[in-house]
């Protein structure tokens, strides 16, 4: 082994020996940084340092962030009279005529308590509160201030084979309108609640980081495509694009699948909902329902769902008894120090 032209001639990485044949520490080098090595691909880990997002402009990734949609609902400009504004909201929101609206108090002998709750929220209101969303996206938008892309465009790529009016982007859909095309892709599809409230925060993630506004004349596919995608990452059993070629007879899957694609690169490929900005938009859902007269549904208390939250506070109750009985103690050491954290249960 002595011959210098040996395969076994370099030492262990580790040591190296010198002429001396003392060992002297393994130095090293230095790593080549992204710009040496030619790749400038964004690591997911720059991506997931939320604290360092503008909370104003990434409302969909950061929780602490406003949401679009309840802004835009505050700053109602295209309606300055407030009693048009409440005749407008009673015939458009609630399908009903105006007038006075009963509310349900609790007493001793009835509760009552609606059926929605963040992990199991109402299908039917929670698309409303969508559908009135979307409204107030395109109510309030900016007017001529972002751009108009192509696959977006309903003159371009059209969803039905009747004519698409020349005059058909100066005209605001009804909020009824939208919630009728999103409620049939839903009922079609069996989608859940769920994933109406991820659609909302795909749409807004793609104004956000596209830099377009929804308008009449884009909605319907922007809406569209934000389904398919929250159908895909939120449902374990995902309807595949040709099955919306089903429900929308007049488009074809080679359409579906280039919306889903361009859809996808404008969003980053940040399809990510953490459960901090899932519930950030279910909250503010419900707080947008209740300002505009769309209140949950209210049902008494029934025997059956009493007895099934005494089962589910008598679980919680067992499970953290022993806890209660070490943090009952007079005196505990520190290393074996517990605090007790005592949160509302999410009943569903």
């Amino acid at each position: 082994m002595g011959n210098t032209t040996s395969c076994c001639v370099s030492s262990s990485p580790k040591h190296r020996r010198n002429n001396h044949s003392r060992l002297e520490p393994y130095r090293p080098e230095p790593e080549l940084s992204r710009e040496d090595t030619g790749c400038n691909l964004q690591h997911i880990s720059d991506r997931e340092n939320i604290d360092d997002l503008p909370m104003e402009y990434n409302p969909s990734d950061h929780p602490r962030a406003s949401t679009i949609f309840l802004s835009k609902s505050q700053t109602d400009v295209a309606v300055p009279n407030r009693r048009v504004r409440e005749k407008r909201k009673s015939l458009y929101i609630n399908h009903h005529h105006p007038g006075p609206v009963r509310r349900k108090y609790s007493s001793c002998s009835t509760i009552f308590l609606d059926d929605s709750t963040v992990s199991q929220p109402n299908l039917k209101y929670t698309i409303k509160c969508v559908a009135l969303a979307i409204y107030y996206h395109i109510k309030n938008r900016e007017v001529e201030k972002r751009m108009l892309l192509d696959i977006f465009d309903e003159k371009l790529h059209p969803l039905s084979k009747s004519e698409v009016p020349p005059d058909y982007e100066k005209h605001d859909p009804e909020q009824k309108q939208i919630y009728r095309f999103v409620r049939t892709l839903f009922s079609a599809a069996q989608l859940t609640a769920e994933c109406a409230i991820v659609t909302l925060v795909y749409l807004e993630r793609l104004l956000t980081y596209a830099e377009i506004d929804i308008c009449p004349a884009n909605w319907k596919r922007i809406v569209l495509g934000a389904i398919l995608l929250a159908s895909k990452v939120w449902d374990d059993q995902a309807v595949w694009n040709v099955d919306y070629c089903q429900i929308l007879k007049d488009i074809t899957v080679e359409d579906m699948n280039e919306l889903e694609r361009q859809f996808l690169e404008l969003l980053q490929f940040n399809i990510n909902v953490p459960s901090s900005v899932y519930a950030k938009y279910y909250f503010d859902l419900r707080s947008l329902a209740e300002a505009n007269n769309l209140s949950f549904p209210l049902e008494p208390l029934s025997r059956d769902k009493a007895q099934k939250l005494e089962a589910i506070s008598r679980l919680c109750d067992d499970k953290y008894k022993d806890l209660r009985k070490l943090a009952n103690k007079r005196s505990v050491s520190a290393d074996n120090l517990a605090v007790v954290r005592w949160c509302p249960a999410i009943i569903s």
